[in-house]
């Protein structure tokens, strides 16, 4: 008579045996769950490092913007220029160029800073994702692998020659698209 301990069941596996391959199977989806888990917080580790050179490159183009001076005029609009892509490229003088104007004709000195920066939305679906948000314009679709519109607020004070301070309260929307891995505005709009 067999042990209580290697009692067969059906064909020659015994109780252990069954023990055995349940344990082997909760081990394998353990170690598949860790690395599930570990994968999806490195991806959220990377998002997070990505969000903040966004933040950074916002922060970056807007300061350019705020403390543009009557003397630097022309190099902060080379500086803003090369800083876009897309459509704020392309029509950069339209976008921006008033900011210029009132720069060299008022003959101002203008202190700014970034107040703060905030990611308002992401956008990086891939094509055929239904329900994610798609890239902001079709030009950017085949250069930009990823834009998010980021709010930046800030503030400068302008002292034009013979007139008191000019305090001016920026609350800007910037889209800022990756491509081939530099960040670059592709949006520029002023929020009221």
């Amino acid at each position: 008579m067999p042990d209580d301990e290697q009692t067969q069941v059906g064909g020659g596996t015994t109780g252990y045996g069954i023990a055995s391959a349940v344990l082997g199977v909760l081990s394998v989806a353990a170690v598949v769950l860790a690395v599930m888990m570990w994968i999806g917080h490195r991806h959220e580790v990377d998002d997070r490092a990505y969000q903040t050179r966004v933040l950074q490159a916002a922060a970056d183009w807007t300061n350019v913007l705020v403390n543009m001076n009557s003397g630097t005029v022309t190099q902060s609009m080379k500086t803003l220029h090369d800083g876009t892509v897309g459509q704020l490229n392309a029509n950069f003088e339209t976008a921006v160029e008033p900011f210029s104007q009132v720069m060299q004709k008022l003959q101002s000195q203008t202190v700014g800073q970034v107040e703060s920066v905030a990611i308002e939305s992401l956008h990086h679906a891939t094509p055929g994702d239904p329900g994610l948000p798609t890239l902001p314009s079709p030009e950017l679709a085949s250069i930009a692998s990823r834009t998010d519109d980021v709010i930046v607020v800030a503030t400068s004070i302008s002292q034009n020659a013979g007139a008191k301070p000019l305090t001016v309260h920026w609350t800007l929307r910037l889209a800022v698209s990756d491509v081939d891995g530099k960040l670059l505005v592709s949006r520029l709009e002023t929020i009221r």
